[in-house]
């Protein structure tokens, strides 16, 4: 009987400790979150449930679209370099990272072409925020020609830049979603062959 009593006991007592380090652990997870960006939830919600559907973590950080059949390459530069110009950010680099591979390796490589667009004051004040910012800049849109053949156009999840922490001052918060309204403008009309 005593040995069934201190089993109990013993178990008891793992479940009170198990308890507090939840209850814990807990406390600390809800001060974490009262201090981030109140969509903090949503994009980490968004980024987990992206996860798990893909088991990417890199697929599961960026937004891409599906160019409109019958648009060649050249077509959706010249959509995107047009919204770009039209929204007043500019177009500081282009990587054609396939004309690269093909000079490499001495066979032709399927199109990949990365395009660098930057609002250097916004960046600018970014950086003033926090230096970090630097690594995201300037904000690259890629325009992929995937296995089979079809082009697709990638860039970042700026939502994770904007809303993943704590909250961005108001000022620069504007600046920052003006940019991911003007990338993803880019994409969508690139994608979509829309002058």
């Amino acid at each position: 009987m005593s040995i069934i009593r201190n089993v109990l006991a013993l178990i008891g007592l793992a479940i009170i400790i198990l308890a507090i380090v939840v209850i814990t652990r807990y406390a600390d997870l809800v001060k974490l979150t009262a201090d981030l960006d109140p969509k903090a939830g949503a994009v980490y919600l968004e980024l987990a449930n992206k996860l798990a559907e893909t088991g990417s973590a890199v697929e599961a950080t960026i937004w891409r679209a599906a160019v409109q059949d019958g648009m060649t390459a050249e077509d959706v530069e010249d959509v995107m370099k047009s919204v770009a110009s039209e929204h007043n950010i500019k177009n500081v680099g282009e990587l054609p990272l396939y004309k690269q591979v093909a000079s490499m390796s001495g066979k032709p490589y399927r199109y990949a072409k990365i395009f660098m667009f930057c609002d250097a004051l916004t960046a600018s004040r970014m950086m003033d925020y926090n230096d970090a910012f630097s690594a995201y800049l300037p904000c690259r849109v890629s325009l992929i020609e995937d296995k089979t053949g079809k082009l697709w156009i990638y860039t970042m999840n700026m939502d994770l830049m904007i809303h993943g922490g704590k909250p961005l001052p108001a000022a620069l918060k504007k600046e920052a979603e003006q940019v991911r309204t003007i990338i993803t403008d880019i994409m969508n009309r690139g994608a979509a062959g829309d002058f």
